[in-house]
């Protein structure tokens, strides 16, 4: 007996549009209080390492029990730079909460950059001391910018100062920036220039080596890395992973894994795993994580399947209410 199945077909452009900051931001507190109360099912991923040092990735997860399963399947591929094409590849597919069928297979390298910013603003609004205004950001390419457009949503901003290895990427990030938005978006001359004053400092880089230094940070600032999402990424110093009097992370056994400042604290004693502080449980009151405001909090994001799943459904559910999309049929 044949069978022909419809679903949705969502571009990289479609979630652009659909998945606007704030559902964004929304989606991304609900995967993490949903994380911390125990109705989101998230299973480990699944790595499979390949040639040229490509690595193919599975994330799976549910909401909670009765929504429908999401699965991110991609891929990383260095090489694919010489070929002009992109390093990063994925789709994200959606399976219906009752018959388990697929109902939506969207671009998940969009869905991927809009969430993993948006997850840093959720942490932002919990972890920044009362005030806060201005941001460092170091990097210059899509999550710098994702970021200060995501951060910009949560804290009232004065002045942004971007750096980055790159001259040009940043300066033409700072124009960008300083188009969209009316508060001070500069090029600082240097990483410490940039950090020194900000109240929230955010790290978008693929750096194996750390980016800032501790004495650069202020009392009272707000750190929030993604670029340490493997054990030999690590934008962050391991002084001020010590100097932070809360270390907060996504997921703490993912970031005991893979984050690459965490991983080595746990190695040299510096910090226990007890120590470590979900944002889910922050937001859900379970745990406190500033308790002043000179103190420093660090924020470490590795990136976990919840994230995809909570940003896919709203997405989803956006193309729903506006039609959005493609219909497929197999």
């Amino acid at each position: 007996m044949s069978f022909t199945h419809e679903f949705l077909g969502l571009s990289a452009s479609d979630v652009s549009e659909l998945l606007t900051i704030d559902l964004a931001i929304e989606s991304q507190r609900k995967a993490f209080r949903n994380l911390a109360s125990g109705e989101a099912i998230l299973p480990e991923r699944l790595l499979l390492n390949g040639a040229e040092n490509s690595v193919s990735f599975c994330y799976a997860a549910r909401l909670d029990a009765t929504a429908g399963a999401v699965c991110k399947f991609g891929s990383v591929n260095p090489g694919n730079g010489d070929r002009g094409l992109p390093t990063i590849s994925a789709l994200v597919t959606v399976l219906d909460e009752l018959t388990g069928l697929p109902v939506a297979i969207m671009d998940g390298t969009s869905v991927t950059t809009i969430r993993t910013s948006a997850a840093s603003a959720v942490a932002v609004e919990a972890l920044a001391r009362p005030g806060s205004n201005r941001l460092a950001v170091i990097g210059s390419g899509v999550q710098a910018a994702a970021h200060v457009r995501a951060i910009a949503r949560v804290l009232e901003l004065t002045h942004v100062a971007v750096w980055s290895t790159n001259t040009p990427a940043c300066e033409d990030l700072v124009r960008t920036l300083n188009a969209e938005y009316d508060f001070a978006v500069v090029a600082a001359p240097s990483a410490a220039a940039a950090v020194n004053d900000a109240d929230v400092i955010a790290t978008c880089t693929s750096s194996i080596d750390p980016v800032l230094e501790s004495s650069w940070v202020k009392d009272g600032a707000t750190v929030i890395s993604v670029g340490s999402f493997a054990p030999d990424r690590c934008e962050i110093p391991q002084d001020l992973v010590a100097r932070a009097s809360a270390v907060v992370i996504d997921h703490a056994q993912t970031a005991m894994e893979h984050a690459g400042p965490i991983v080595r604290a746990l190695a040299a004693g510096t910090l226990e795993a007890a120590d470590l502080i979900e944002l889910g449980d922050v937001l859900i009151g379970r745990k406190v994580a500033r308790t002043s405001a000179d103190q420093v909090i660090y924020y470490n994001s590795v990136g976990v399947g919840i994230q995809d799943a909570a940003a896919a459904q709203a997405v989803l559910a956006a193309a729903r209410a506006t039609g959005q999309g493609q219909r497929i049929s197999l």
